[in-house]
């Protein structure tokens, strides 16, 4: 059952373990995950709603302050941790506010401008990680792995459009018989998707404004990360990303294979209204075209 979270229960966790940072709190979004509040105008507070999301908020606190010292661009770093009162049973975080929009609010044409801050994020981020880095299970393993959970979704796409899963299925095969990573186990976001992404209008055009939501950070293998290529960009943005990360083909092609897990995983598990639904569309049209 999924705590009670309102903003009362907020002020009080916030007032009563880190004072110094108490504000005005007000809801800013009801995630997969986490309910996120704004805390005065530069701070958020980030308070999962089940147990699975505490333990990658701890995740967070411990690992997040040494990705931010490999990225260019901001993440969200806890400035605080939180834990457990006032009924409330979870871990929690007081994070900075970061300026910027997610990126699902652009269209993919829009978005490729970023093609090349993307790639260099990746490049940055994606070094050896230590052998204590966080493990997850679905994100960062052998393609392979996520191959029962892919086909449970294919009768949901032939209800409504025989071709569709058709064409799901061979894509899905032609990514399964890529050579799986040999290579070290890399730092990964491991949910990289609009949504994650901040983008800034400037005078110039669209700017990466920072990468947020590091609950599935784990290592692993890169092609996770890589499938952000039809996540976010459309075909043009995605030859200049690959171009600038220069994977070899058994990676990109296990990175389309990654696209198409996690677009298939919006579409059909996303609860009703929420942005991830034609992100996932949007995506999977992308995969099945490229």
């Amino acid at each position: 059952m999924e705590p009670q979270i309102d903003a009362t229960l907020v002020e009080q966790l916030v007032r009563s373990q880190h004072p110094r940072l108490s504000g005005p709190v007000d809801m800013l979004a009801h995630g997969w995950d986490n309910d996120i509040y704004c805390l005065g105008d530069e701070l958020l507070v980030r308070l999962p709603r089940r147990r699975v999301a505490s333990e990658l908020i701890a995740g967070e606190q411990r690992w997040l302050p040494t990705i931010a010292a490999l990225l260019p661009v901001p993440v969200p770093t806890p400035v605080a941790a939180g834990l457990p009162e006032f009924g409330y049973p979870f871990r929690w975080s007081i994070t900075p506010w970061l300026a910027g929009t997610p990126a699902f609010h652009w269209s993919l044409a829009d978005r490729a401008v970023v093609a090349d801050q993307l790639a260099d994020a990746l490049l940055a981020l994606h070094v050896p990680a230590p052998i204590d880095a966080p493990v997850n299970p679905v994100r960062g393993v052998p393609l392979a792995r996520r191959d029962s959970a892919l086909r449970a979704r294919l009768p949901q796409f032939a209800s409504a459009d025989t071709n569709s899963a058709a064409a799901i299925e061979s894509a899905w095969e032609r990514a399964l018989a890529a050579p799986a990573w040999s290579g070290p186990a890399l730092w990964l976001h491991g949910d990289l998707h609009p949504a994650n992404i901040l983008l800034e209008e400037r005078t110039d055009g669209l700017d990466l404004a920072a990468i947020i939501d590091f609950g599935d950070l784990t290592s692993g293998d890169p092609a996770t990360d890589l499938a952000l290529a039809w996540l976010m960009l459309d075909g043009s943005g995605r030859a200049r990303f690959r171009e600038r990360m220069a994977p070899d083909q058994a990676t990109w092609d296990r990175a389309r294979g990654w696209a198409l897990n996690m677009a298939t995983a919006m579409i059909v598990g996303s609860p009703e209204g929420a942005p991830t639904i034609p992100i996932g569309r949007a995506a999977l049209e992308q995969v099945l075209a490229d």
